[in-house]
């Protein structure tokens, strides 16, 4: 259910959500842990006076110290020291008469009061009782403030155990700690012993403590709202604006799209908008391609229907034997015709299908096009008795980034354009070298009737075909295919007749790596 939600949002709603989700948790956790400053803190400095009273107490049984007011003053007079750490140290017999004050020591032995309710004492305002007190035993009112001698008589009328007890007095700038505990003698309660110590540092390091986490909170907050502009001005709103670009692209919709800026970006999204955008002119031009090809084809395949249809027509109202016989031919001619149209049509999709599965390799083609001349001299040319030579400037190796069968077709289909305008007994020369421009040249020459079109960059056009003597025995595809495999190469063809010689010229260059 969680995750089906996170998959609703968009990415700065999730950000906000996982981080809201995240702060709860580390908020809950700083609460119970703020909440337990305190009270370990005041259960350390209990479990403080606790040893000290128990040392106390110790002393005075070994001591054999009577629990009255001479020998407790004598006793603190000679122990003193013990107790300098401490803010106060109280002692009171079983009746809480006072029997003994750290205050009163340096003050004259007039002042030392014995009644209880002559000791100043604040009134409290907050009660917490030590983990070893049962808190059963103590009953005070929490929202009435209480004095000393009040939790004191409680103490003794409730805890007979002689537990310790420890509470706290805080009032304005003032934060107390007190601990009281009964001292037995032979089985029987003889007096109590308390102290007291200012704990402000407790409180100081609860609010410091609290300062810091308040802080650290309004940091992180901060952070979070600069970190979520940042994600949603430079990261949110682009992806929003590729997102709107390849709707465009998928409604045909012809708006201007707002990704210009993302692609003078440095950063991933400008590669990505570039790289995006270059997929889609690459998807748009296959597109178009294959609409113009089709349109193409059909247009090519409507003039050998019509004639079929025309011939069939005449066919069925002819009895000469002659005319049937060349109308037959004329349908058999239009029949095959189609027939290379359909099937160099198909092998050219197969071809282009192909090549974008094929990947392009640093490649030396002067052992590919030696290659293919060889082939040619042994098995394509035997039958007409011609000749192709291979030349090249000394060099041995010329490497380009291509695809080996690829530059193989495009040599291949060259021979085959000239040897079908060769005659018995020519030449055809293929000449490999390198040029000043850092790219190879190869041409292809031959020694046929040349070009009769004055613009001869027309011939790479898909179905064109200028063979009156041949018309119909040729697609018009070959050279287009060229065309294409030398574009994909980032190269360059040209046509053209030879100045000198009769004949005519094709020339490819390719990128040197």
């Amino acid at each position: 259910m969680f995750s089906k939600y996170l998959k609703t949002l968009s990415i700065l709603k999730k950000f906000l959500f996982i981080n809201f989700i995240i702060l709860t948790i580390i908020g809950l956790f700083t609460i119970v842990y703020l909440n337990s400053i305190q009270p370990n803190l005041i259960k350390k400095k209990s479990e403080n006076h606790i040893k000290i009273i128990n040392n106390t107490i110790d002393n005075l049984t070994r001591l054999n110290i009577k629990f009255d007011e001479n020998d407790i003053r004598k006793f603190l007079f000679s122990t003193r020291f013990i107790f300098q750490n401490l803010d106060r140290v109280i002692f009171f017999d079983s009746n809480l008469k006072l029997i003994g004050d750290t205050d009163t020591l340096d003050l004259d032995p007039r002042s030392f009061s014995t009644r209880l309710d002559e000791v100043e004492f604040e009134t409290l305002s907050e009660e917490k009782s030590d983990q070893n007190v049962e808190e059963k035993n103590i009953n005070i009112d929490q929202e009435k403030p209480v004095s000393l001698k009040e939790i004191l008589t409680d103490y003794s009328n409730k805890n007979k155990s002689n537990n310790p007890y420890t509470f706290i007095q805080e009032n304005f700038n003032q934060f107390k700690l007190t601990t009281i505990k009964g001292v037995e003698r032979d089985g029987s309660n003889i007096g109590f012993l308390a102290i007291t110590e200012n704990a402000n540092d407790i409180k100081t390091a609860t609010d410091e403590r609290k300062a810091f986490v308040f802080r650290t909170a309004i940091s992180v907050g901060f952070v979070i709202l600069i970190f979520s502009f940042v994600l949603s001005r430079y990261f949110i709103k682009p992806i929003q604006n590729l997102v709107n670009y390849t709707k465009l692209i998928k409604e045909k919709n012809q708006s201007k799209s707002n990704i210009e800026n993302l692609k003078n970006r440095n950063d991933e999204l400008g590669l990505l908008t570039n790289s995006l955008e270059d997929m889609t002119n690459e998807l748009q031009k296959r597109v178009t391609h294959a609409e113009n090809f089709s349109t193409d084809l059909v247009h090519e395949i409507r003039n050998p229907l019509a004639s079929l249809k025309s011939a069939s027509e005449i066919l069925q109202d002819t009895n000469d034997k002659d005319q049937r016989l060349k109308l037959l031919n004329i349908l058999s001619h239009d029949v095959q015709r189609i027939e290379r149209l359909i099937t160099d049509y198909s092998q050219m999709l197969k071809d282009e299908v192909a090549l974008s599965k094929e990947k392009m390799n640093k490649i030396n083609i002067e052992p590919i096009i030696q290659s293919v001349v060889d082939d040619y001299n042994n098995i394509h040319t035997v039958k007409k008795d011609i000749d192709v030579k291979y030349e090249n400037d000394g060099q041995k190796e010329y490497f380009i980034n291509g695809i080996e069968n690829r530059i193989e077709q495009i040599i291949a289909n060259l021979l085959d354009n000239s040897i079908s305008f060769s005659k018995k007994g020519d030449s055809i020369i293929v000449k490999v070298s390198s040029t000043s421009e850092k790219k190879v040249s190869i041409k292809i020459l031959d020694e046929g009737k040349g070009f009769k079109e004055k613009d001869t960059s027309r011939i790479f056009n898909r179905f064109y075909s200028n063979r009156p003597d041949k018309f119909g025995e040729h697609s018009g595809l070959g050279l287009n295919i060229v065309k294409n495999l030398v574009d994909l190469h980032d190269g360059e063809i040209v046509a053209s007749n030879r100045a000198s010689n009769r004949g005519a010229m094709i020339e490819i260059s390719f990128p040197i790596l």
